[in-house]
């Protein structure tokens, strides 16, 4: 009987534990290898030689090497196009099978589709499993047999379908085949070969790989999860997480988390992985929802042109002080607590009238734990055109959200520094401080501080007006 090959495609599942693809690799074959290809597809077209996300899969690749080799193997590290790189290396090493964890995005699924093609024409099988995501594909349905479309019944019939094995650890035992000697002598490319440079991580407290996840989600598990439902909106208290971006990368398994959150009754938690999954779902099953609204009669909304008002509201200088905290956050860490996202991508939308498509953009840019479906699907539920998104007349006040979640403006002042001495009575609305005030703070609003730079009442007649293409008769 011939002793089986294979070839354990890494991607966005950065870790050798309860690992679906190299479970399932090791359970059916008594070679196995490991490779990541850095994409070329998707470095070529990054803005920035400094892109944090880069540096953390540079980063957590290192880590996964390391434990890979202590199981007998290590990490093939190639730059090429994903493409034309799999199918050439499965040949090369002569395998006889190709397993990688399924990925949802329309660019990741055209990518799979090739290589599965070229690798069936060399007859190696692709095998793909899924790892990112609890339920995938046509696991939870509506009684009609349809896809959901809205939340909550999403999520009952996900947790009416959610058994123990859903969350059963993949066991990766066994050793790992040597790398082959051009491999084992080939170093793992530099960010400096990839064309990047190292970026400030470290500075912001952000640990890569494996070992970075496991630090924050003991703490988190030890002082939070059960606190989270009340903590969570809370900008200026340490109340989530913080384990988004490594959900992203996959150097932590979400059936783990999902365990846990069940175990601790975290159901406040658990709801927002829950929403992790439908908006995989959704990416996955609504693929036009990258480029249109979900709802296609929202794509009749005419939107302003207004780049002034855009570059304000990316460089945090709106004139009001929470949105600008959370952009100015968003700038300086590539993070932004959730609360705040929905604040400023309601702000964009139904303040500056700007489409929600820009914000979206911007975030993609700037967010270490950009993540397509999460991002499309949070733009278009603030923006009403999303599935299951918030009513088109329901507009956020960013007055009254300012007050609600950060009330002494604890994180106004640290984003905002130029408002630090503003008094906790204006420091929501510091325009309503008499100008005698303002001189002896130091802080004149239009000029140390912007004017708003739109009347948020006014603003929201106007985008009521704005909506009314999509009004519905009931």
């Amino acid at each position: 009987m011939k002793k089986q090959k294979a070839l354990v495609w890494f991607r966005r599942d950065m870790r050798d534990h309860d690992h679906a693809a190299l479970a399932a690799a090791l359970a059916n074959a008594e070679t196995v290898y490991c490779a990541f290809i850095f994409d070329r597809d998707i470095l070529d077209v990054l803005p920035s030689q400094h892109d944090r996300r880069v540096h953390f899969i540079h980063a957590s690749l290192l880590e996964l090497d390391g434990a890979l080799r202590a199981r007998g193997g290590g990490l093939i590290v190639r730059q090429a196009r994903a493409v034309d790189e799999i199918p050439a290396l499965a040949l090369e090493l002569g395998v006889d099978a190709v397993f990688a964890n399924r990925d949802y995005e329309p660019a990741a699924k055209q990518r799979d589709s090739e290589v599965g093609t070229r690798l069936a024409a060399a007859g190696i099988a692709f095998k793909t499993l899924k790892d990112q995501a609890i339920f995938d594909g046509d696991e939870v349905l509506t009684q009609a047999g349809k896809s959901f479309t809205v939340f909550t019944p999403y999520k009952n019939a996900w947790l009416k379908r959610l058994g123990s094995a859903d969350i059963a650890r993949c066991e990766c035992s066994g050793r790992l085949a040597a790398l082959p000697e051009n491999a084992a002598q080939a170093a793992i490319p530099t960010l400096a070969d990839l064309g990047f440079a190292e970026t400030d991580l470290e500075k912001l407290g952000i640990q890569p790989g494996m070992s970075g996840a496991r630090v924050l989600w003991d703490d988190f598990r030890a002082g939070r999860i059960k606190r989270y439902g009340a903590l969570r909106d809370f900008p200026a208290v340490k109340g989530v997480s913080y384990l988004s971006v490594h959900l992203r990368f996959g150097t932590i398994s979400i059936r783990e988390l999902v365990g846990i959150a069940l175990a601790e009754q975290a159901d406040t938690w658990l709801s927002e992985l829950i929403w992790r999954d439908f908006y995989f779902m959704i990416l996955d099953r609504f693929p036009q929802v990258v480029e249109r609204s979900f709802k296609p009669e929202y794509d009749a909304i005419r939107w302003d042109d207004w780049p002034e008002a855009l570059a304000a509201w990316q460089q945090g200088r709106t004139g009001y002080p929470l949105v600008d905290a959370a952009m100015r956050q968003l700038n300086h860490s590539g993070w932004m607590h959730n609360r705040l996202r929905m604040v400023v991508a309601s702000f964009l939308c139904k303040d500056l009238g700007l489409d929600w498509r820009l914000g979206e953009r911007y975030f993609a840019e700037q967010l270490n734990d950009f993540d397509l479906s999460a991002n499309n699907g949070g733009w278009q539920w603030a923006a009403s055109s999303g599935c299951d998104a918030q009513p088109y007349f329901r507009i956020f006040n960013p007055l009254n959200q300012s007050e609600k979640f950060d009330p002494e403006g604890k994180f106004i002042r640290r984003y905002v520094p130029e408002l630090a001495k503003v008094p906790e009575k204006y420091i929501h609305a510091p325009w309503k401080m008499g100008r005698v005030e303002q001189e002896a703070l130091g802080i004149v609003i239009g000029r140390d501080y912007p004017a708003p730079i739109v009347d948020h009442a006014a603003a929201r007649e106007k985008t009521l007006a704005r909506y009314g293409v999509v009004k519905k008769t009931p």
